[in-house]
């Protein structure tokens, strides 16, 4: 839905099954598996605070109460 909502953000679905060596690359062990930028990633589903601090430790950006 990140990716719908900015232009600066694209999100790709792999269907591993298809593609074993894009599993291996990112050790993909259970579903979902969330990769940023090939640096931080995590399996299962997250909470929404969970989620928006592991990408804003990829982006360096702290949280703001609103636009800038």
């Amino acid at each position: 839905m990140m990716a719908v909502e900015s232009e600066f953000i694209t999100a790709d679905v792999v269907e591993v099954g298809e593609f074993p060596e894009i599993a291996q690359r990112y050790e993909v062990y259970a579903v979902p598996k969330i990769v940023f930028n090939d640096t931080v990633s995590f399996d299962g589903n997250r909470p929404e605070a969970s989620f928006i601090g592991a990408i804003e430790s990829v982006t360096g950006e702290g949280s703001t109460s609103g636009p800038s």
